[in-house]
């Protein structure tokens, strides 16, 4: 199960608790009670993940993500004050990394790295398709900042 918090509250009924309307901070372990009552209701769910993101504004984000599995949390490196050029595709960017991670890693703490620094490099460059090659997504994953290799 993939989704934000919006997702999670809409379409399966559960809310996070300690939100104000605007999400104006985030306490990971009010998402981490959330998903433990989804993942309790729905027994069936292998995983579920969701990013954790605090927009200050507009073009500054702070940005992480968690995921349960197997009966534990990951959480993936914060990385506040990212800053944002086109935040849709972001949500589709950390999925795509997440299923990647699982599929190539099999190690869920990767997985939400990889998912995490794929949905950061996608909400920083146009468009609603992710351009990041995994050399780059590896690089963030690593622990390597924004600065151009050639």
């Amino acid at each position: 199960m993939i989704g934000n918090e919006e997702d999670f509250t809409a379409c399966l009924g559960f809310e996070v608790e300690g939100l104000d309307a605007n999400i104006s901070a985030i306490d990971p372990a009010n998402f981490r009670k959330m998903i433990e009552r989804a993942v309790s209701v729905y027994p069936n769910f292998q995983a579920a993940a969701t990013t954790l993101r605090t927009v200050r504004t507009a073009t500054v984000n702070d940005w992480s993500a968690i995921v349960w599995s197997d009966g534990k949390f990951y959480q993936a490196k914060q990385r506040d004050g990212l800053e944002i050029f086109d935040r849709v595709g972001g949500g589709d960017s950390f999925a795509s990394g997440l299923i990647y991670g699982f599929l190539e890693k099999g190690d869920p703490a990767l997985a939400v790295e990889y998912g995490a620094a794929h949905g950061a490099l996608a909400m920083t460059t146009p468009g609603d398709t992710s351009m990041a090659r995994l050399a780059e997504v590896e690089k963030l994953v690593g622990g390597g900042g924004a600065r151009v290799d050639r």
